[in-house]
């Protein structure tokens, strides 16, 4: 018997997967690339194979970031208190791990999601909602919570033993820490704060985005910027996104696409910037570099020399002189 396992690196999926494969069930687990995570929060000494390969299971990654963008331009079910579509996130990943069964010769699907442990998704009617949905019902076996929940079907034909699985329930992690201890996990991924849709700013700014594309034809470039820097909205078609260190310094000019503008401040410490969008009036450009100038470090009015280039410009820049902007003005700007 084979069975899919929903894993993130985190506690919970990472004990569901061993308890399944101490029942002599082969697994294979299944970990989807969504453009959500709060990646900021992840130790980047985390290696989800090697971890998973400790445990003995193989991982495979699928990415859904085009369905996840989709999904929430108008989700069935719903948002949270932001934009989160919890509902139809977790129906997403679960048609999915559908699609994934005969392809891996599984016959059901296991997750570490705990009854009453997120208040959106987690409840014991959003459970059976998401399973009918997704086409799976019987079918997905959540072996932290299976004491508390109806009997499935792998647990029903003898393919799992009930009384080998837990009844674990609401938001404390001492039983599944203490689980782990005694299988032998660590090392895992501690909480990481949640999906970013349910961050406030992170919502504000994906607003901003969807407002100002009309066409939904943003993509998953759009969506790693909005993790980075402050952003400030200077026209309809127009959007600074200004670095805060030097670590998304470099991350924004990576991010930077062909047309976009780059603001590079010369002679003083200072952030990069990066402008989309159409800029067709210079007032635009001066206004940007405005808002550069403004968190560069000189004394207050003193000016500042910024390099002008355009990402697919090979190597032309032109000069401007700039110096802050009001501070109520730039807040006035200001996406979040």
């Amino acid at each position: 018997m084979k069975a899919i396992v929903l894993v993130s690196g985190g506690l919970d999926s990472a004990l569901a997967a061993k308890i399944i494969t101490k029942q002599n069930v082969d697994v294979v687990g299944i970990n989807f690339l969504i453009p959500f995570r709060p990646i900021e929060k992840i130790s980047s000494n985390f290696n989800l194979k090697k971890f998973f390969d400790n445990l003995g299971i193989e991982i495979k990654s699928v990415d859904i970031f085009a369905e996840s963008l989709k999904m929430i331009e108008n989700p069935k079910f719903g948002f949270g208190s932001n934009l989160n579509p919890c509902l139809d996130c977790h129906i997403l990943m679960l048609k999915k791990a559908k699609e994934l069964l005969g392809k891996n010769k599984a016959s059901f699907v296991v997750t570490g999601e705990v009854l009453g442990q997120r208040p959106m998704s987690q409840h014991r009617q959003a459970l059976k909602l998401v399973e009918k949905e997704s086409g799976l019902e019987g079918l997905v076996l959540r072996p932290l919570s299976a004491n508390l929940l109806d009997l499935t079907i792998p647990e029903e034909k003898g393919w799992v033993k009930r009384d080998e699985l837990f009844d674990f329930s609401g938001r404390s992690r001492k039983p599944q820490i203490k689980l782990a201890q005694k299988l032998g996990i660590k090392d895992y991924l501690t909480p990481a704060g949640g999906c970013l849709l349910t961050d406030p700013g992170f919502c504000r700014r994906l607003k901003d985005l969807q407002e100002n594309s009309k066409d939904m034809t943003f993509n998953l470039n759009d969506i790693e910027l909005l993790k980075l820097g402050r952003h400030f909205r200077i026209g309809a078609n127009d959007k600074l996104i200004v670095g805060r260190n030097e670590e998304e310094n470099n991350k924004l000019l990576k991010l930077a696409k062909d047309r976009d503008y780059v603001f590079e401040p010369q002679d003083v410490t200072g952030p990069i910037a990066i402008g989309r969008g159409k800029f067709n009036s210079s007032d635009l450009f001066g206004l940007a570099s405005q808002i550069v100038a403004r968190y560069c470090d000189v004394k207050s009015g003193e000016a500042v020399k910024l390099n002008l280039s355009q990402k697919d410009s090979s190597g032309q820049f032109r000069q401007i002189i700039s110096s802050a902007i009001n501070n109520n003005f730039l807040e006035n700007l200001r996406i979040n």
